[in-house]
């Protein structure tokens, strides 16, 4: 290995003469040497230089590089300094480097903001398509294993569904009622703030009783459940994604359908409504102790005036949506599972979104059936 060397010569021309070993191995030499030479070198050169690289013994990217930006360092109004005596083991390193960032920066112009929000509309829009389509897909395999599953009923993996109804109901029974009975309290508490300034602390029961029943006990349950059992859904599938797990069960010949995900959202699906009756009726018995601690109501009286006020139809109303609550919840979660690429971030960004279109899809789910039940008496 010899030392690089750069020296400058006028005569017969102003010519450039590189020898010696231009490689990584020399790069602080190297960036010291073209400076000190070209700081020795009048700049324009009156004439086009040449560069003579015929005695150059070794080059990498680095002293190719180097070359280059000495050349369009002396390049004038005509033309740029010529390579002479390339070898032809160089030549082509030579060639590649030449022809990078030959094109002039542009800097970008700022977009139209009419444009740029007419844009992430089109977006917008495309990816709800790519979300509806999933979710379609999703509830047709699931459709799908089903009527397989009761076409040949040995095929259901109920080992599975009864494990997974044990996580999302059972083990979910402890957060589930002390939020409904603390969301009932609250709602008792201020439903007899406001309402005794005009006299009508009895009606503060009326409403407890109805919103916890009709709405309330099973929207809120819906929320906690996609918060906490979606999301496990959506990383379980996910991990088993990434890992190619549900490629080898695939590869085995078994459904992933019929063995992953329908377990999972049969137990969503008979845990949801259990759930949300017990979440009712802790949220009364909340609204029940601050009507009998805060607005001076003994249990009794809340008692009798909660059952003129309720009726069956209250708590049908609540069950019924509870179902169709779970079966969203549960297609959200393991089409976002399915969809996780193989990094991290992406089993992130789909557990997020996972929770977030299924909170959303809930309470869009609620007001349906709001208005289809008021259209109908209910």
């Amino acid at each position: 290995m010899s030392d690089p060397t750069l020296t400058f010569s006028a005569a017969g021309g102003p010519t450039f003469v590189a020898a010696g070993d231009w490689t990584a191995a020399h790069s602080a030499l190297l960036e010291r040497l073209i400076p000190s030479v070209a700081n020795m070198t009048p700049l324009p050169l009156a004439h086009a230089a040449t560069i003579d690289v015929s005695r150059i013994e070794q080059l990498d990217t680095l002293g190719a590089w180097l070359l280059e930006r000495l050349t369009r360092q002396y390049r004038t109004e005509q033309r740029e300094p010529a390579l002479i005596g390339i070898p032809d083991h160089f030549r082509s390193l030579l060639e590649r480097v030449h022809d990078l960032n030959r094109n002039p920066f542009v800097p970008r112009s700022k977009p139209n903001r009419m444009i740029a929000a007419l844009e992430s509309v089109g977006q917008a829009t495309f990816t709800f398509k790519d979300d509806i389509n999933a979710f379609l897909r999703m509830l047709g395999a699931i459709g799908t294993a089903l009527a397989v599953c009761l076409r040949h009923p040995r095929a259901l993996r109920a080992t599975s569904a009864v494990y997974h109804l044990y996580r999302v109901g059972w083990q979910a029974v402890p957060i589930v009622l002390l939020i409904t009975f603390l969301i009932g309290g609250i709602i008792a508490q201020q439903g007899f703030f406001h309402f005794r300034k005009f006299g009508a602390d009895a009606y503060v029961v009326d409403m407890v009783g109805i919103l916890v029943l009709r709405e309330i006990g099973v929207l809120i349950v819906s929320i906690m459940v996609a918060g906490r059992s979606g999301s496990a859904y959506t990383a379980e599938l996910g991990s088993m994604k990434m890992r190619e797990e549900i490629d080898a069960l695939r590869t085995m010949g078994f459904d992933s359908v019929e063995v992953l995900i329908l377990p999972r959202v049969l137990a969503l699906i008979c845990a949801l409504p259990i759930l949300t009756f017990l979440g009712s009726m802790a949220a009364l018995y909340g609204g029940g102790l601050v009507a009998w601690l805060y607005g001076g109501m003994s249990p009794s009286i809340f008692i009798a005036r909660l059952r003129e006020a309720i009726s069956v139809t209250h708590f049908e109303v609540g069950i019924i949506k509870a179902p169709f609550m779970a079966l969203v919840i549960g297609v959200v979660a393991c089409s976002e599972g399915l969809r996780v690429k193989g990094s991290a971030e992406s089993l992130g960004l789909q557990t997020t979104a996972s929770v977030v279109k299924s909170i959303f899809l809930v309470i869009v789910l609620d007001g349906v059936f709001a208005i289809f039940f008021a259209s109908i008496g209910m």
